[in-house]
């Protein structure tokens, strides 16, 4: 039963040993630089923390590993010099979204999910869509002429921020009064009493 238990943490802590070996040597003997590297182990902790969200039956781990899945995530933004993007990850997703779905989980259910849960009734479809989207993504990498693609492009935040705040500042405000009636709506809905008025 532990050993159960313990296979997708191995499965998830054996791609990244396997994509930062990669990393090691691409850097090593190769010559690559520091940012490829890093883009190679941050994609490894993204894919491995990945496998673990949609294989462990710990519902809260589950979350945890999510958790890390958007911190890589963040982290391949800074590489790419979308910091204003990792901010965005970082504050929306780990700090909202991720913390929202945990205490969801723990407030509605039990800690260990069900066996029924592992593999969904949908699990045929949805591998049969993740192979039609690595094909996919196969055919895009292959025809893409990497010699010719724009080399990497950084926007400071400073700059984003101001046009987001002059430009835009109407729409994101219109976007934050929308956001807030949904919390308090949500709020409502938690708190009516069983049988009451609807």
């Amino acid at each position: 039963m532990v050993m159960h238990r313990l296979v997708p943490i191995i499965l998830g802590l054996a791609v990244i040993g396997v994509v930062t070996a990669v990393a090691a040597a691409m850097l090593v003997f190769l010559g690559q630089n520091w940012a490829d590297a890093l883009f190679w182990i941050f994609a490894a902790v993204m894919i491995g923390s990945g496998l673990m969200v949609v294989t462990m039956r710990d519902i809260i781990r589950c979350g945890l590993a999510m958790i890390v899945c958007f911190g890589a995530l963040a982290g391949i933004y800074v590489i790419l010099g979308a910091t204003l993007l990792a901010a965005a990850q970082v504050i929306v997703y780990i700090g909202a979204i991720s913390v929202l779905i945990l205490f969801a989980i723990m407030l509605t259910q039990t800690k260990d999910a069900p066996s029924r849960l592992v593999f969904q009734t949908q699990a045929v479809p949805a591998a049969i869509a993740s192979i039609v989207i690595a094909i996919i993504i196969a055919l895009a990498v292959v025809a893409t002429d990497w010699g010719e693609a724009a080399q990497r492009f950084r926007i400071t935040a400073d700059a984003l921020s101001k046009v987001l705040f002059e430009s835009y500042v109407l729409p994101f405000e219109v976007i934050s009064v929308l956001l807030l009636a949904a919390v308090i709506g949500g709020v409502y809905l938690a708190k009516r009493e069983p049988g009451g008025p609807s």
